[in-house]
């Protein structure tokens, strides 16, 4: 009998254990496997999304600073290390290797399961419409990221080969598979238009929008039983997703990088005609030069209320905006009501701590409002003594110089960066400018960083404007048929810069303009646009790599009196770049050492 019993406890202390043991392991239900995505949509298209949130231009880096049109005040700042010397494989500050491989690696995945993955159980239409356009979502950011990837590393390998990025097209898991060698550049170029000319076959429109009745359905697309489950899928709800008119956009600029005299050492005409007319495409779908935004170089537009206070347009720009009610922009992401922006860049005397500080190299690049250069003493009508008077209206729109008022949110103080300025004025304290400039652009001048009565507003990051696309359109045409030249797209070089040029303010009539003959000065003309119009938006650095232009011009600043009657140029930081190899960027030197197929660059 007592046998009995002891074996009943054990049973029931096995029993008990096994309970526990049972609570205590997780339900299958409880973590996420794999094949999660087969049975839940949203995980699935996690990836896809995982992709977005690492597109490198969601946010604004500033690496302007690491330019000769601007510097920081941050002494650790990245750029200001990289820019002073400290540039190698093992810190890069712009390193795009593991973010963009990431990337690639996810979309891969992505698209070995968005034809399985049942995208809408209860209707089979639009489950076949999200399949769609999801692929080419898929296909299209992939050759994004190969884009930006190629754009950081490309250049002549220690083979003397001007070589590209390792083509990783399939889903890969083994370290073996990461062992792959960088292809051409050629064929990297090749691989980025495989891929985009690949999204379009599925991103067959250019803009997402609701549609109003059945008769509105684009081609393609007739086949579907309800117009409405167009909208579902290729309307409002998807904008700012991308889309055929992006894809197309970014074709432009891929092909513009490959025409560039970094990467085209020939100076292949053909190269530089396929970027004018992959640009030329775009922009002839918004009416070529007409179509350019008559306020979009105004960044945040606003105009005045009743009682003259700004009202910004961005405050009506939200997600589900339709893009045909803002024209500047090609492709855009809200960042919601903030002010990092403003207390990273306001000057000190608005409680920012006044981070980016534009250069004397760039206050000199924009030409007085008649259109000369300064550098023409005969024409410009420029005056040492008063150099912000008459200038190109530009100057004042992007950047804070000595006497200009800014910061609407408290009356439009005068900023003073001479002597007497208080904590305005150059290196008064840590947070002041070190060039004499303030950065204007990009910031909202309506907030308010007063304590007690802080405001944030809304922002958005770009990815991709208009302006851009014109510059490149400028840039390609000039160099394919010079400054008259159209080619099959029914406007010249000439005619864009004009048109930019007018639109900033500078004389109708544009004499310096009209004066130029050549492909090489229009040239001339044309980076010095762009780099205007495109100022502290991150094109400055991968311009000048690009072109391969001077990197080491020291960036330069003012020192002005306290009565502004004397205007002292001094440098302010030297640029310690080698011209010789840093055109193009290094591998990480931690993956030259792992994987024995890739070759580094040249110098690195």
């Amino acid at each position: 009998m007592r046998l009995i019993k002891i074996y009943s406890l054990l049973l029931i202390i096995s029993i008990f254990l096994g309970s526990c043991e049972a609570l205590l392991d997780p339900l299958d239900t409880n973590y996420s496997t794999f094949e999660r995505i087969y049975r839940d949509s949203d995980f699935a298209e996690g990836l896809l999304i995982t992709a977005y949130a690492r597109i490198p231009t969601n946010g604004l880096t500033y690496n302007d600073v690491a330019t000769d049109d601007a510097v920081s005040n941050i002494k650790l700042n990245n750029y200001h290390l990289m820019a002073s010397g400290q540039w190698s494989a093992l810190y890069n500050p712009l390193n795009q290797w593991d973010n963009c491989n990431m990337s690639i690696i996810y979309l891969n995945q992505f698209l070995t399961i968005v034809d399985s993955t049942n995208w809408k159980w209860t209707n089979s239409e639009i489950r076949k419409l999200m399949t769609q356009r999801f692929t080419g979502e898929a296909y299209a950011l992939r050759g994004l990221f190969k884009f930006h990837l190629l754009q950081t590393v490309g250049g002549y390998g220690t083979d003397n080969n001007l070589l590209g990025i390792p083509l990783y097209d399939t889903y890969i898991t083994t370290p073996e598979e990461f062992n792959t060698p960088r292809a051409t550049f050629a064929a990297s170029i090749a691989s980025i238009n495989a891929d985009l000319d690949k999204a379009l076959t599925y991103l067959t429109v250019d803009d997402y929008k609701d549609i109003p009745n059945a008769a509105a359905l684009p081609a393609g697309f007739t086949w579907l039983s309800k117009y409405e489950y167009y909208n579902i899928v290729f309307g409002n709800v998807a904008i700012q997703r991308i889309n055929g008119r992006i894809v197309k956009a970014i074709k432009a600029r891929d092909a513009l990088l490959a025409a560039s005299p970094a990467f085209n050492p020939t100076n292949d005409l053909t190269l530089w005609e396929n970027a004018a007319n992959a640009a030329g495409a775009v922009l002839n779908t918004i009416g070529g030069t007409a179509g350019l935004d008559p306020v979009g170089h105004k960044w945040f537009h606003w105009y005045p209320d009743s009682k003259n206070n700004p009202i910004y347009y961005i405050d009506e720009l939200k997600l589900t905006t339709n893009q045909t009610d803002q024209k500047e922009m090609i492709w855009r992401r809200p960042k919601g009501p903030a002010n990092t922006r403003e207390v990273a860049n306001f000057p000190p005397g608005l409680f920012g701590n006044g981070n980016v500080n534009p250069t004397q190299n760039l206050v000199e690049a924009f030409p007085m409002a008649n259109g000369y250069p300064i550098t023409d003493a005969v024409n410009s009508g420029y005056s040492e003594t008063a150099p912000y008077t008459g200038r190109d209206p530009r100057l004042g729109l992007y950047i804070i110089y000595n006497g200009a008022k800014y910061g609407s949110a408290y009356k439009n103080p005068v900023i003073r960066t001479g002597v007497g300025g208080g904590v305005n004025a150059k290196d008064s304290t840590e947070n002041s400018t070190r060039t004499g400039y303030y950065m204007k652009k990009l910031l909202r001048e309506d907030v308010n960083l007063t304590s007690g009565s802080t405001t944030t507003k809304d922002h958005y990051e770009v990815h991709m404007r208009y302006t851009e696309l014109f510059l490149i359109y400028a840039e390609a045409a000039n160099e394919a048929w010079g400054p008259d030249g159209m080619g099959a797209n029914g406007f010249s070089a000439r005619e864009v810069i004009g048109a930019i040029r007018k639109r900033a303010g500078i004389a109708a009539a544009d004499p310096y303009l009209a004066s130029i003959t050549t492909t090489a000065d229009m040239r001339t003309l044309i980076r010095n646009e762009r780099r205007l119009e495109l100022c502290f938006e991150g094109h400055r650095f991968w311009d000048l790599r690009r072109w391969k232009a001077d990197l080491t011009q020291p960036a330069r600043g003012v020192n002005i009196n306290k009565a502004a009657t004397t205007f002292n140029i001094v440098d302010v930081e030297e640029r310690a770049y080698d011209n010789s190899y840093m055109h193009y960027g290094p591998l990480p030197q931690t993956e030259i050492l792992k994987f024995n197929a890739l070759i580094q660059n040249k110098g690195w």
